[in-house]
């Protein structure tokens, strides 16, 4: 399928991220990324898969903390 570059198909966003294609479709299932489908195919939005992997790279854990715990 030819594309001009701004839409993706699942294959080529995972290779693009990094990420495992089965995650890329939960991403469009759960509405975090910017998809369509097409026939049978989904297709990515370019901008809206890097700017949600940019916003995950700059997020930590909250709920973590290094700090040992103090023994009793």
């Amino acid at each position: 399928m030819a594309t001009n570059g701004e839409w993706l198909s699942v294959s080529e966003a995972a290779e693009l991220s990094g990420y495992h294609p089965e995650y890329i479709r939960r991403l469009i299932r759960d509405g975090e990324i910017e998809a369509r489908k097409f026939s049978i195919v989904w297709q990515v939005k370019r901008i809206s898969l890097l700017d949600y992997v940019k916003d995950a790279k700059s997020k930590t854990d909250k709920r973590y903390s290094p700090k040992p715990k103090k023994r009793v």
